[in-house]
């Protein structure tokens, strides 16, 4: 098992950014209740009642473009999509609570 690195640096209330090794791994937006997460490798989105454990997680992968000569471009999950900013928008509307509190 390997040495790894790990380290988070709030930026404002709700706002983390999270360091590997390797540079930059994400940005965190939220507080407890709701939190999305956006990396690289795409974006998971956290909705929960604080204290109790229970929570919904939904996780979208970040999708390439195909180009027209190898097929139909990838078509997104509506739904889940839908969900994701949902929560987002919910994020954003506690971080400007906490910010103008």
């Amino acid at each position: 098992m390997g040495f790894r690195f790990r380290k988070s640096i709030k930026l404002a209330p709700g706002v983390k950014l999270n360091l590997t090794g390797k540079g930059i791994s994400s940005v965190s937006l939220g507080k407890n209740g709701a939190k999305v997460n956006i990396s690289k490798k795409g974006t998971r989105s956290t909705i929960g009642i604080p204290g109790s454990g229970l929570s919904y997680s939904s996780y979208s992968p970040r999708k390439k473009a195909t180009s027209p000569q190898q097929g139909q471009p990838l078509q997104g999950n509506k739904t889940l999509g839908l969900i994701n900013l949902v929560i987002i928008i919910v994020c954003l509307i506690f971080i400007l609570f906490a910010i103008f509190k």
